[in-house]
C-alpha cells in the first residue's frame, strides 16, 4: 500500500479512448475528462516530437502501487514514452474531504492510509473541487468567506459516475465543473469544510473536495499580502 496521487494524462483526442480503456482495465473507474489545445511554440513541439492537435486531459485519483502498474502498461502497450505519444504525471494528494469521497474516488482500488509525507509540510495547497454545473458562485462564496482569494473553473466530463450511488448514496451527472483554488496551508481545512457544508454531497451541488500540496508558487503576492 502507498500514498495517493492525482494522475493527469494529456494525449491527442483521437487516441483518448485507448487510454480510457487501459485505465478502466486497471480499475480506475472514476475519471474526469476535459479538452484542451496545445500552446507550445513550433520549436518546442518539434523538439518533443509533438504536434499542436487538440488534446484530451484525463484526471483520476490512484494509489501508489496502481500507478506503478499503470505506468508500465502505458510504456509497453501504448508507447507513451515514444515522442508524440503523450504524457502522464502524478501529484501527491494531501487530504480528501471525507471517507465516502475517498471511497468514491478510489472505487475498487485497494488502499490503506499511511503516515503523511514531508511533501505536506508546504506553505500552500491546491484545493480541487469537483461539482455539478452551475454552483461555482456558491462554492467560491463559501471559500472566500474563509480567506480564499480566487479560483479557476474547468469544464469536464466524468466517467464512472454510477459508482457514486454505491459510495455516496447520490446520483451524479457526467458533466462537471472543476474548480482550482490555491491557498495558504493553514487556511485549507477551514476552506474545505466550508465548501463541504455549503455545497457538499448532501446538497444539490454534490461537490467532491480534495487538496494537493504545492511545493512552490509564483504570482501569489496578493495572498502573501
Amino acid at each position: 500500500m502507498g500514498n495517493l496521487f492525482l494522475m493527469t494524462t494529456i494525449v491527442d483526442r483521437k487516441i483518448v479512448n485507448k487510454y480510457l480503456e487501459l485505465y478502466k482495465a486497471n480499475h480506475l473507474n472514476v475519471m474526469f475528462l476535459s479538452l484542451g489545445f496545445g500552446t507550445a511554440s513550433n520549436e518546442i513541439l518539434d523538439y518533443l516530437g509533438l504536434d499542436s492537435a487538440d488534446k484530451a486531459i484525463i484526471s483520476t485519483v490512484l494509489e501508489e502501487s496502481s500507478w506503478i502498474t499503470v505506468k508500465k502498461q502505458l510504456e509497453k502497450k501504448l508507447k507513451i514514452d515514444v515522442p508524440g505519444g503523450g504524457i502522464a504525471f502524478t501529484i501527491p494528494l494531501s487530504s480528501v474531504g471525507g471517507k465516502k469521497t475517498l471511497q468514491f474516488l478510489l472505487d475498487k482500488q485497494d488502499y490503506q492510509k499511511e503516515e503523511e509525507s514531508t511533501l505536506q509540510n508546504t506553505t500552500h495547497e491546491l484545493i480541487v473541487v469537483i461539482t455539478e454545473h452551475g454552483y461555482t458562485d456558491l462554492i467560491m462564496d463559501a471559500a472566500r468567506a474563509q480567506g480564499a482569494g480566487g479560483g479557476t473553473v474547468i469544464h469536464a466530463k466524468g466517467t464512472g459516475m454510477q459508482s457514486a450511488d454505491k459510495f455516496l448514496g447520490v446520483s451524479l451527472a457526467a458533466e462537471k465543473e472543476l474548480i482550482y483554488i490555491v491557498t495558504k496551508t493553514e487556511q485549507k481545512n477551514d476552506i474545505m469544510q466550508a465548501i463541504m457544508q455549503k455545497a457538499g454531497l448532501n446538497t444539490k451541488a454534490k461537490a467532491v473536495v480534495f487538496s494537493l500540496p504545492v511545493t512552490d508558487t509564483a504570482g501569489l503576492r496578493l495572498i502573501e499580502d
